[in-house]
C-alpha cells in the first residue's frame, strides 16, 4: 500500500498494519478493503485503492523432508556440503523467511495432516495416530474447519491438490451403504468411481485433484472433484498384486490394492504437479485463491522419472531417495512459475513446509553422508528433534523481506490461523484451538510499524511421535518423552532433556533420573493441558479490535 502520512498520526500506523476484506459489508464490523475506512481516520490517511488486494495463499506440504534435505539449511547451518541440490526451495527460502524452530505435529504423515488441515493438536480427533485406510471416517469432524472452509468463507477459490490420507467415504455397489473395512483386497463391491463423502469437497475444497493414500497405497487411484480420474484412455479399476503391476517397486510396503491398472509411480508427480498449476491458470478473475498442495514426495516407494521439465531426475542425486527430493525442488519451481506466469506471485502467501521429520533410514542416502536431520537426532517417526523439526519458509514478496530468518517455536497448525488472519476473516476463540497466527510475527516486517508485541508466542509444544504411540511435551527448552499405548491407558515419562544446552539430544545427558520433580512437573502439566481440552494458543487480538480499542483511549484522553 501506498500512504500519505500526517506526522505522529498513531491511527495511521493502525490502518497500516491491516486492511481486511469484509463478505458481508462493513455492517457486519469489517471493511472491505479498498473501498471503505472509518471515517475517524479519513483526515490521516489517503490510500490508493488499486495497490491493495486481498493475496491468494499457496501452502505446500511435502512428504518425509527433514531440514537436512533443503540445501538452503545445509549451507547455511552445517559445515558440509549438500549431497543434494534444491535451488528452487533455496530461492524460495532466500526471498522469505526461514523458520529455525518449525515442528510437524507429529513424526508420521497422517496424523500430522489432520493438524495441518484442522489446526488442532491430533488428541482432539477421534483417531489420535491417524487415519491410515482410504476407507476409514474422515479424521476431521463437520464441526472443524478447515483450510478450505477458512478461505472459502472469506471469499477465496479454493483448491486442493495431492495426497489426502485422511480417509473417507466410498459406498458399496448398488446399496446406499458406506464401505469400512480393508483397503488391501479384491473390493469388487465397492463403487470406486466416486467419493461419496469426508472428501476435499466436504472439506470446503471447490476444486480438487486427490490420491487417497498419496503414492504408497492402497489405493492407487486418482479423483478429479471426487470422481475416478483415469490416467490413460484405457485405464480401469483393477486390483494391483505383483501379478499385473507395472513395475513390482510400485507395490510398497503397505501392500497390493485397488487402483488404475496404469498406475505408474514415477509418473505422478508429473500429473498431480499440473493440475496445480491447471488450478493457478484457471483463476481468471479478481477474486483471490487458496491451493494447498500436498506433494507425496519423497515418501517411498522411490520411484524418480527419467526427467521433470527437462531436468535429469534418475540418477540425479546418490540415491532415488535423494532423486525424489530433487523431483519435489522441481514440482515446487512449476507452481512458483506458474504464478509469476499468470502475474500473481507478488500477491501471494506462499507456505511451504512438510508433514514430519526426513528419511532416516536409507543406506545408500547415509553412505553419501546426507543428514536428512540436520544437526537433530533421529528422523521420520522418531521422538527425537529429527523426527518433527521440518523446514518452514514463509515468503510474501514485497510483503516480507527477504533473507529472514526467526527463531520462534512455531508448528504446522498454524497455518489455519495464519491463512484465515491473512484472508481478513481472523479465527474466533472457540477455531482452531491449536493455531497460532504467524501473521503478527511477519508483520512488523511487512510494515515496519508494528511490533511483534502482537504475537503472542507459544508457551509449550504438545507433540507426538510415530508408530512407537509416544508423545512429547516441551516447555522453556525442556522436553520431556513420554511413553505410552493406542488405548491411552498409561503416560510413562523416558526421557527429558535440556534443549538449551543439549539440543542435539545426547542419550549421556538423559536427565530423566537425576530431575524427577521436573519430569513429574511436566507430566502433570501435560496431562492437565490435553485431559482439560484447552486453547494451547493465545488468541492475538484481531487488529481492527485493537483499532477500536486504541480510538476509544485516544478519545477518552481527548475528553480528560
Amino acid at each position: 500500500m501506498r500512504f500519505n502520512f500526517k506526522k505522529n498520526s498513531f491511527k495511521t500506523i493502525l490502518v497500516m498494519f491491516f486492511v481486511v476484506s469484509c463478505n458481508t459489508g462493513c455492517n457486519s464490523g469489517g471493511y472491505r478493503s479498498g473501498e471503505y475506512l472509518p471515517s475517524m481516520l479519513m483526515d490521516d490517511v489517503q490510500v490508493d485503492k488499486n495497490v491493495y488486494k486481498t493475496p491468494n495463499v499457496v501452502v505446500i506440504l511435502a512428504d518425509d523432508i527433514g531440514v537436512g534435505d533443503i540445501s538452503y539449511y545445509t549451507d547455511r547451518f552445517m559445515d558440509k556440503s549438500a549431497v543434494v541440490r534444491t535451488p528452487n526451495l533455496d530461492q524460495l527460502a532466500a526471498d522469505g523467511v526461514w523458520f529455525n524452530d518449525a515442528h510437524s505435529a507429529t513424526a508420521l504423515c497422517a496424523p500430522t495432516r489432520y493438524a495441518v488441515m484442522s489446526g488442532n493438536n491430533n488428541y482432539r480427533s477421534y483417531a489420535p495416530w491417524g487415519v491410515w485406510g482410504a476407507f476409514k471416517p474422515n479424521a476431521i469432524s463437520r464441526s472443524e474447519l478447515t483450510l478450505g472452509r477458512v478461505a472459502k468463507r472469506a471469499g477465496y477459490k479454493t483448491g486442493f491438490v495431492g495426497k489426502w490420507h485422511l480417509g473417507g467415504d466410498f459406498k458399496l455397489k448398488n446399496r446406499d451403504k458406506i464401505y469400512r473395512g480393508d483397503d488391501r483386497g479384491l473390493l469388487n463391491q465397492v463403487d470406486l468411481t466416486h467419493v461419496a463423502g469426508g472428501g476435499p469437497a466436504d472439506m470446503g475444497f471447490e476444486y480438487s485433484f486427490m490420491l487417497p493414500a498419496g503414492i504408497q497405497g492402497p489405493t492407487y487411484l486418482a479423483y478429479e472433484n471426487e470422481k475416478w480420474y483415469p490416467l490413460t484412455a484405457d485405464s480401469s479399476i483393477v486390483h494391483i498384486n505383483e501379478n499385473n503391476v507395472l513395475d513390482p517397486r510400485i507395490i510398497s510396503d503397505k501392500g497390493p490394492g485397488m487402483g488404475d491398472s496404469h498406475w505408474d509411480t514415477k509418473n505422478i508427480g508429473h500429473v498431480i504437479s499440473q493440475k496445480a498449476v491447471d488450478f493457478v491458470n484457471q483463476q481468471t478473475t479478481n477474486k483471490p485463491f487458496l491451493l494447498y498442495y500436498a506433494s507425496p514426495m519423497a515418501h517411498r516407494p522411490h520411484i524418480p522419472p527419467a526427467t521433470f521439465d527437462g531436468v535429469a531426475v534418475a540418477g540425479a542425486a546418490p540415491s532415488a531417495h535423494l532423486d525424489m527430493v530433487v523431483e519435489l525442488d522441481l514440482q515446487v519451481a512449476r507452481i512458483i512459475n506458474a504464478l509469476k506466469d499468470q502475474g500473481v506471485y507478488d500477491n501471494t502467501l506462499i507456505i511451504f513446509t512438510s508433514d514430519n521429520g526426513g528419511l532416516a533410514n536409507v543406506p545408500a542416502s547415509l553412505k553419501a553422508g546426507h543428514k536428512q536431520s540436520g544437526i537433530y537426532r533421529g528422523g521420520k517417526n522418531a521422538a527425537h528433534e529429527g523426527g518433527h523439526r521440518v523446514p518452514f519458509i514463509a515468503v510474501w514478496p514485497n510483503h516480507i523481506p527477504s533473507g529472514q530468518f526467526k527463531n520462534e517455536s512455531i508448528m504446522v497448525q498454524d497455518i489455519l490461523a495464519t491463512v484465515a488472519a491473512v484472508s481478513g476473516k481472523p479465527l474466533q476463540d472457540n477455531e482452531g484451538l491449536d493455531s497460532n497466527d504467524l501473521l503478527p510475527l511477519l508483520a512488523n516486517q511487512v510494515t515496519n510499524q508494528i511490533t511483534t508485541t502482537a504475537y503472542h508466542p507459544r508457551e509449550f509444544l504438545m507433540l507426538q511421535a510415530g508408530s512407537r504411540t509416544e508423545v512429547i511435551f516441551v516447555k522453556n527448552g525442556w522436553k520431556l518423552i513420554i511413553d505410552t499405548d493406542h488405548k491411552l491407558t498409561k503416560f510413562e515419562p523416558t526421557a527429558l532433556f535440556n534443549l538449551n544446552t543439549n539440543v542435539v539430544e545426547d542419550e549421556k545427558f538423559n536427565l530423566l533420573l537425576s530431575q524427577p520433580q521436573k519430569v513429574d512437573a511436566m507430566l502433570a502439566e501435560y496431562l492437565t493441558i490435553r485431559n482439560s481440552g484447552i486453547p494451547t494458543v493465545k488468541r492475538a487480538l484481531n487488529p481492527m479490535d485493537n483499532l477500536q480499542n486504541n480510538s476509544e483511549s485516544n478519545s477518552q484522553k481527548n475528553e480528560v
